[in-house]
């Protein structure tokens, strides 16, 4: 069993900065593509950033120039560093991993996801 735990989420006003963790936990052996993605009421989950296991990274056009995801594998971890935040960018924000567990089985994994609010 695995599973994602995100953290960081809250309340700051336009322009501001935030920074997401999002640990894995349990019975892996390894992890693949991790990546967030968010949802704002009424409106689609769309993908935000992503990151292979090797450090390539892409980002939504929205964010661009703004966002930056990272990870440290030792420490089963990815981060979103979001500067300049908008309006726009309020939404719940879920983490998701591609994982292989100790039984070799390949697990897409979801976070239960963090609230982002950017408001003044």
């Amino acid at each position: 069993q695995v599973q994602l735990v995100e953290s960081g989420g809250g309340l700051v006003q336009p322009g501001g900065s935030l920074r997401l963790s999002c640990a894995a936990s349990g019975s892996i052996r390894g992890i693949y593509d991790m990546g967030w993605y968010r949802q704002a009421p009424g409106k689609q989950r769309e993908l935000v950033a992503f990151i292979t296991s090797g450090g390539s990274t892409n980002y939504a056009d929205s964010v661009k120039g703004r966002f930056t995801i990272s990870r440290d594998n030792a420490k089963n971890t990815c981060y979103l560093q979001m500067n300049n935040l908008k309006p726009e960018d309020t939404a719940v924000y879920l983490c998701n991993a591609d994982i292989r567990d100790i039984r070799m089985t390949l697990i897409v994994a979801w976070g239960q996801g963090t609230q982002v609010t950017v408001s003044s």
